[in-house]
């Protein structure tokens, strides 16, 4: 009779099941592995050999073969050691079968039995849970896999525990939650000498996750203002927080099984491929914009990134996600993230400063942001020039407003937004807002109406841009804790528009 043993292989963000059977044959003595299995799995065989036989266990002299179905499934990772282990020593008769069928295992073998950490124990407690088994996984992945809360987590240092837990000798006790993660990076938007005008727009950009891009000479200021973005903005819900814990553990990001209930902030560097910021590869991998779910993405030096890495990103900001088609692989990742990027006005930088811009000027800043497609450049919401602090003011001391002040201030306009949006799955944040939904709660007065009417005519708006300009002023609205959209909101969210690439 063929034993059976349960685990995961990951699909995206999600687990799905794999069913591991093992059965003994009379033959020629031989350990065959099958199911699609990449080189990692297929070594299994030899680590699980190497684990048993610290353990005193001999295999008997018999074929060993272990299919992992479904087969048309690819199967990766170093994972599939335990569940491989476990369905033998079932098929051995050394541990009963119905309890190992009863759990999915995941976790690597080190060739002295010992149980090394893996990547996805969170996703694979939550397939657990909706398949009704435990989780058996490694010592060091029970934090982080005990948070999904609905179905028992065992985790154990070795293969010697699991096999005397199986018979009974000594029970594993449930594995505990890890802590709750505190910030700890200590940025405020008071360290920021001078531009209010920028830590207006970062705030309004918090307030309703509108994209903003940043133009400036270098140094003054642009890295500075988005590594304090997350400061201000609001912590993510138990849901979001499981949501990108889940992300993460994929990821192998979770420290000692800690979840963090602040937003995700990356800020991949300009020489990154497209695979590296959108995915794909080999297996179509996921990208930093699917790490940064939830949370902030960065893109410093915006124009030198390659124009198709820019291009790729218009799908998802307008979409919220990004399916990654491969040959051999079709996977939909969720990418709903805030963008923030930054420029400098021309290649040499200093094209606003008569004493050190370049002899092309401006032609030089033309060519410069004109990397930047006229399509992308109409999704960012706030455009803000970023220009150079005065060597006199940095010797002042810290002025305006902290984070803490103007995260509060976030935190109430995200609790307007909620509640408006009450029973609406299809938004949750002002940035979602479209069709009836949006010219039911961002319609402005007749004075601003007519305001934005001369500003599209004047100016071209595209249909999107001026769909984002009542965004924007829909979020300021908020801020402000008025209930309508005002002729002044229409007029602040104008001028974030028009600030830099006034056209559409």
């Amino acid at each position: 009779m063929v034993a059976r043993a349960f685990t995961v292989a990951f699909e995206g963000v999600e687990a799905r099941p794999v069913e591991v059977q093992c059965a003994l044959s009379p033959g020629m003595p031989a350990f065959h592995l099958v199911g699609l299995p990449d080189k990692a799995v297929s070594e299994a065989k030899e680590r699980v050999r190497a684990a048993l036989s610290a353990l005193s266990i001999a295999l008997q002299a018999k074929r060993i073969t272990v299919n992992l179905s479904p087969t048309d499934l690819p199967k990766e990772g170093s994972h599939f050691d335990l569940p491989i282990a476990l369905a033998l020593l079932a098929e051995l008769e050394m541990v009963p079968k119905d309890e190992v069928e009863a759990t999915i295992a995941l976790g690597e073998l080190a060739l002295d039995g010992r149980l090394i950490p893996v990547i996805g124990a969170l996703p694979a407690a939550m397939c657990a849970a909706e398949e009704e088994k435990a989780l058996l996984c490694p010592k060091a992945c029970g934090a982080e896999a005990a948070w999904v809360g609905a179905t028992q987590v065992l985790a154990a240092a070795s293969l010697q525990e699991v096999l005397r837990h199986f018979t009974n000798q000594s029970v594993l006790s449930p594995a505990e939650a890890g802590e709750v993660l505190a910030d700890s990076c200590g940025r405020d938007l008071r360290d920021v000498k001078g531009q209010e005008r920028a830590k207006r727009a970062l705030e309004i950009a918090a307030a309703g996750r509108h994209h903003v891009l940043m133009v400036g000479t270098p140094g003054s200021g642009k890295s500075m203002l988005a590594a304090r973005l997350p400061s201000i903005l609001p912590p993510l819900t138990a849901v979001e927080a499981l949501e990108t814990s889940m992300i993460h553990s994929l990821a192998g990001l979770l420290s000692e099984g800690g979840i963090s209930r602040s937003r995700p902030f990356r800020e991949p560097h300009h020489t990154a491929s497209m695979a590296a910021i959108v995915g794909g590869g080999k297996g179509a991998k996921p990208g930093e914009i699917w790490l940064a779910h939830k949370g902030v993405l960065f893109l410093d030096e915006f124009p030198e990134f390659p124009r198709a890495v820019l291009e790729t990103l218009r799908q998802p900001i307008e979409t919220g996600d990004v399916v990654v088609a491969r040959a051999n692989a079709h996977i939909r990742y969720p990418a709903q993230f805030l963008l923030v990027a930054a420029a400098n006005p021309c290649k040499c930088g200093y094209m606003t400063d008569p004493a050190r811009a370049c002899a092309r000027v401006p032609v030089c800043g033309e060519e410069y942001l004109g990397r930047i497609s006229g399509p992308m450049m109409d999704r960012f919401d706030l455009r803000v020039e970023v220009p150079p602090v005065a060597y006199g003011d940095l010797d002042l001391p810290a002025s305006g407003e902290t984070s803490a002040t103007v995260a509060a201030r976030v935190a109430a306009a995200r609790a307007r937004q909620a509640a408006r949006f009450q029973g609406h799955a299809s938004a949750r944040v002002n940035a979602d807002l479209e069709g009836s939904l949006l010219e039911a709660t961002a319609s402005p007065d007749a004075e601003g109406r007519a305001l934005l009417a001369r500003v599209a005519e004047r100016f071209g708006l595209s249909a999107r841009g001026y769909h984002r300009v009542l965004r924007v002023a829909r979020t300021i609205a908020d801020l402000d804790g008025s209930a309508a959209v005002r002729h002044p909101h229409i007029a602040e969210a104008v001028s974030f528009r028009l600030t830099v690439g006034a056209k559409g």
